[in-house]
């Protein structure tokens, strides 16, 4: 299955990522040429969504690199841990982020200490020959990451049809979906919008209600942007509405993505996820999670350890530049943590979890 919309456009020496900040009413693209100018797009969310984000990061540690390379700097462990820590620093509570970039400073790591072995009293942090390798083996991991999120979009969306469909069998369903988890949040289909992309292509959509999502509306921007592209049915909700939707029996489950899964399967995403699991299990509807195995930390034991992001007072005293209200305190949390408790399953490319 194949999506016409991506977040990115590649290239060996930049990335553009669509400012998704624009959309729906304009399609620009953000050019990037090292791991800062990626950093910035990411803490800015010109790019958003956790296996997105992790993309991003990816390609970034590999420019950062190139331009090292093009300016005849040397290329330095040190260079590619820092870079490591700004783009981490970016949106600390997605996980994925961390993921991808580890993954890539392991190539590198990988490749120092084999140039270290072939020359030894080298100093193993300095590459002395074959930058041009490193700067392959780094691309060609950051193309890998990318790919393989697209085949794992394809699995998840797979599991949790053949769960829902099993276990709750219905002739057509009504979804209720929080944020964005789709091509623009992913390498592929989608995570939860992925599932309802499956479900659409089987005739089983009756219809898909999308939260607006405050602060930045990319349920509506977006979401609603990739289901009409796709010709599914949807209608777009308020925030606070679900419980309503819920009380008039118009929900038949909840999907929604993941940005960080600790070990005892409590879930950090968009903040509004925590109040639509207790409206759901209050309502006994099933409330689903979908979310690559990059997202689960298994170094967390809860979600009481997960950092939540706290964003500018900006993004809700404003809209698109405007200011819609006094300029007084603000409390922006990007993420809240649902308990385990409050999730029927959650589904990654590999397992389902109850």
């Amino acid at each position: 299955m194949k999506t016409n919309l991506s977040f990115i456009k590649t290239a060996r020496d930049k990335i553009q990522l669509l400012n998704q900040k624009l959309l729906p009413h304009k399609q620009e693209y953000v050019t990037c040429v090292n791991g800062g100018d990626v950093a910035a797009a990411i803490k800015e969310m010109v790019v958003r969504g956790a296996p997105a984000i992790g993309i991003s990061a990816a390609y970034g540690m590999y420019l950062t690199a190139w331009e090292a390379s093009k300016k005849n700097k040397k290329i330095t462990l040190d260079l590619l841990k820092k870079q490591k820590q700004q783009l981490d620093a970016a949106r600390p509570t997605a996980v994925n982020l961390m993921w991808a970039t580890q993954e890539m400073l392991s190539v590198a790591a990988a490749f120092f200490a084999k140039e270290a072995a072939a020359a030894p009293g080298a100093n193993p942090s300095k590459v002395k020959e074959g930058p041009l390798k490193l700067l392959l083996a780094l691309y060609e991991k950051a193309l890998e990451i990318h790919n393989d999120d697209a085949e794992r979009c394809l699995a998840m969306a797979n599991n949790a049809v053949k769960y829902l469909v099993t276990k709750y069998p219905k002739e057509k369903y009504n979804i209720l979906t929080h944020c964005n988890t789709g091509s623009l949040a992913t390498g592929g289909i989608g995570t939860a919008l992925g599932a309802i992309r499956l479900l659409a292509e089987k005739g089983k959509i009756n219809m898909v209600y999308a939260d607006e999502t405050r602060p930045y509306m990319q349920g509506s921007r977006l979401t609603v942007f990739e289901l009409q592209k796709e010709k599914i049915p949807v209608t777009l909700t308020i925030d606070s509405q679900a419980g309503y939707l819920m009380q008039k029996k118009l929900i038949d489950a909840v999907f929604v993505g993941a940005d960080r899964v600790a070990a005892n399967g409590d879930v950090a995403n968009k903040i509004g996820t925590y109040s639509l699991s207790v409206l759901a299990k209050a309502h006994r509807i099933p409330f689903f999670v979908v979310a690559p195995k990059s997202t689960f930390d298994n170094k967390i034991e809860n979600g009481d350890k997960i950092v939540v992001e706290e964003r500018p007072a900006q993004e809700v005293l404003e809209i698109a530049g405007r200011v819609i209200a006094p300029k007084v305190p603000v409390v922006n949390y990007s993420f809240d943590v649902t308990p385990h408790t409050n999730i029927t399953a959650i589904f990654s490319e590999d397992d389902t979890l109850e």
